[in-house]
């Protein structure tokens, strides 16, 4: 995880410092609740949601036990309600890309990913297109079937590649703002993606973390690491240095501190 001093300033303290929310085997109604409030605001993107827009049917089901958090996931997905927000008034690679962050809690890797979802959606329909998220391995091994999705972009996972960091950010709107606030329909990374290099990370009142996409080729980034002590070495603190990476390199540079075991602390324009 990112240190909570860092956190702070990328502005995503709130979810360094929220804890997984389950749906426990001895549930309360107390937990139930709180089971229901994240799901809706991971899924549907923190959008507000009205009394009236609320599915009543599925969230019985989970109170009483007769379907999972995960059969709750896919009825909010699969429901008219996500389809307004969502899927009708975006683009088809914007679409993607908040599915890949509502249900998956990152963003897409590659261009590979965006075009298996494209041609799934159409070959076979919008359920299996939702459905091929909350079936996948990745959400197994992640959430289960009783814990809620969460962003798990801005942390560090064992086969989440180094580059989803930097890509979340570019998806990310702040904790207090909505997937559906006023911006636009169109994907916010089809250059990084096409390209397959990093995005940029900009301090939380910039204009990237309100939305924006940018980053040009001949930027330069000043990237802080904090690097682990040489197995060689007697000293085993760390230290934290600051390299300068041009925008072209960014991608491969993330690569190779974390294949050296350091950690990427901020980035940011030199």
């Amino acid at each position: 995880m990112t240190a909570l001093g860092e956190a702070g300033r990328l502005g995503i303290k709130p979810f360094e410092e929220s804890g997984l929310v389950e749906l426990r085997s001895d549930r309360t109604e107390a937990n139930v609740q709180a089971v229901i409030r994240a799901t809706y605001r991971q899924v549907l993107g923190n959008e507000y949601l009205m009394e009236s827009e609320r599915l009543v049917s599925a969230e019985s089901l989970l109170r009483q036990g007769q379907i999972t958090v995960r059969d709750f996931v896919r009825s909010i997905t699969q429901s008219e309600l996500y389809r307004k927000k969502f899927f009708y008034s975006n683009s088809q690679p914007r679409f993607i890309e908040l599915n890949y962050k509502h249900l998956l809690g990152r963003a897409p890797y590659d261009e590979s990913e965006i075009s298996y979802h494209v041609e799934l959606y159409n070959s076979k329909g919008y359920e299996a297109e939702i459905n091929s998220y909350i079936d996948s391995a990745e959400y197994q091994q992640n959430f289960g079937e009783n814990t809620v999705p969460y962003p798990r972009g801005f942390q560090t996972q064992t086969g989440q590649k180094t580059v989803g960091f930097s890509r979340i950010f570019q998806l990310y709107r702040g904790y207090a703002s909505s997937d559906r606030a006023p911006s636009p329909k169109q994907a916010k990374l089809t250059w990084e993606v096409a390209k397959n290099v990093a995005s940029p990370i900009h301090a939380p009142s910039s204009s990237a973390l309100a939305g924006t996409s940018g980053g040009r080729r001949g930027d330069i980034y000043r990237v802080r690491v904090m690097q682990s002590a040489s197995l060689n070495s007697p000293v085993v603190r760390r230290t934290t240095t600051e390299v300068l990476v041009p925008y072209a390199q960014l991608s491969s540079k993330l690569q190779q501190l974390n294949r050296q075991g350091s950690k990427v602390m901020s980035i940011s324009p030199a």
